[in-house]
């Protein structure tokens, strides 16, 4: 049994900020609800209800709910129209295809008097000799019934056929509830019959599938295994004749619950564990892995003497979520528990490593700088390609030696020591490599050549 629950109603608020107090419209169709509770206490501000398609067989609670201007409980398994005095600004009403039988309880709608549109098409008493009629007379403020509108002619025709059409209604409604309390009292034996019933009490053993479909080869490939005897149980539940009321309807729902849990539990216990994946092999090498399926550039900066990784992590997805660890030989990722590996080709410095991610893109940069401190000397540019600093790469290229000028020596040449006869002075003599530069500091224009011997 499904309850209708404060966090049910704030699910289904998403449109209101999971606000209840302020309301105005929610939808709690196809929920398996059985009951209709709450709604009057925390959701006062409703003006559209929506509970198609779900399992209320009474309409109760809603009658706080003054600003209620539509209120749609089509496919449900109610049998009466009442309690809703209270809903004094009910516009809309819709019971498609439920179980209302007794007619006469749209009395209780008189009170409504802003309601312009009620639905009862597909219940039983839509079936009744004078349906139309009374329902018209009976609610003179209504303008539609069963999507058909009330022309002036037709309101006036059955107001004047009133007293016969509602004898003919009694008489047909008090048939219906002689025959409801019949089903009832045949859907109560036959469910306690089908809770003592145990497998292959239908009269057909467990193993007996003579009565079982042919498959083909092709069908056996292409469809899971079915347990014969399952197979005999849900035909034979389906081929059973049945009443279209209340009670078959609940039958019907339980069964296809039980079966669908219990097809969920099959399922789980044939789940296999998937095992965690692997990250490193047996022999301690990294391995190459793309969980989350990212796309990612891996560069090699030799300028920097450092390796670049840029991860295409999605733009909307959380920084909290993503884990980055780098190692000396390879760097991983997690991405909502999901990791991205990869084995880098040079070694790296993880304790200088860097990651940035972008605010724009999502991109996720790591930069790891080599564990090699050379910095490499850059590639030179093709031929056919002009460098803009052509002239700076040439100068770092060229071979610098260390040359010693032969003028600039300190110890005297002794292969050339001559007399100097120009002076008579009798003095110390004076090598010619170093009287050369004399003379030439005298006369600044003045080069001596030392290959040229000198005059005597």
């Amino acid at each position: 049994m499904v309850f209708i629950t404060e966090d049910l109603i704030r699910r289904r608020a998403e449109h209101n900020n999971c606000e209840i107090f302020s309301l105005e419209e929610i939808s709690l169709h196809q929920q398996d609800v059985e009951r209709i509770q709450h709604l009057d206490k925390w959701c006062r501000e409703l003006k559209i209800l929506y509970l198609q398609n779900n399992l209320i067989p009474k309409i109760e609670n809603v009658g706080r709910l003054k600003k209620l201007e539509y209120l749609n409980l089509a496919l449900n398994n109610i049998e009466k129209i009442e309690n809703l005095e209270g809903c004094e600004s009910l516009q809309k009403l819709d019971l498609t295809v439920n179980f209302v039988g007794e007619l006469s309880s749209v009395q209780s709608l008189k009170h409504n008097i802003h309601l312009r549109e009620l639905y009862l098409v597909g219940n039983p008493c839509a079936q009744y000799e004078g349906y139309r009629k009374y329902v018209v007379t009976t609610l003179p403020q209504l303008k539609w019934l069963d999507g058909k509108e009330i022309d002036r002619s037709e309101r006036i025709q059955a107001l004047q056929d009133y007293r016969q059409v509602q004898q003919q209604i009694s008489e047909q409604e008090e048939v219906y509830l002689l025959k409801r309390l019949r089903d009832r009292q045949e859907a109560l034996s036959q469910s306690s019959r089908t809770q003592g019933r145990e497998p292959g009490a239908d009269g057909r053993g467990d193993t007996d599938i003579s009565n079982a479909l042919p498959e083909s080869a092709e069908n056996k490939e292409n469809c899971p295994e079915v347990d014969p005897q399952e197979n005999q149980e849900d035909e034979a539940f389906w081929q059973q004749p049945s009443q279209y009321t209340p009670e078959s309807r609940l039958e019907t729902h339980r069964y296809i619950e039980e079966k669908r849990k219990a097809k969920e539990s099959k399922s789980e216990e044939k789940k296999k564990v998937k095992p965690p994946r692997t990250l490193i092999s047996r022999d301690g090498r990294p391995l190459n892995v793309n969980e989350p399926k990212l796309d990612f550039t891996l560069t090699d900066d030799e300028e920097r003497n450092q390796l670049i990784l840029d991860l295409g992590i999605y733009r909307h997805l959380d920084t909290s979520l993503v884990d980055v660890d780098v190692q000396p030989n390879y760097v991983r990722v997690t991405v909502k528990s999901k990791p991205f590996q990869l084995v880098l080709s040079e070694e790296v410095k993880p304790d200088s490593s860097t990651a940035k991610r972008s605010q724009t893109t999502g991109h996720l940069v790591i930069t790891m700088p080599k564990a090699s401190d050379l910095i490499q000397k850059p590639r030179a540019a093709s031929p056919g390609v002009k460098s803009r600093n052509s002239s700076n790469v040439q100068c770092s290229e060229r071979i610098e030696t260390l040359e010693v000028d032969p003028t600039a020596r300190s110890f005297p040449d002794v292969a050339n020591i001559v007399q100097d006869k120009r002076s008579g002075a009798q003095g110390p003599l004076i090598p010619s490599n170093c009287k050369a530069k004399s003379a030439a500091e005298d006369e600044g224009d003045f080069s001596d050549n030392p290959e040229v011997p000198p005059l005597v």
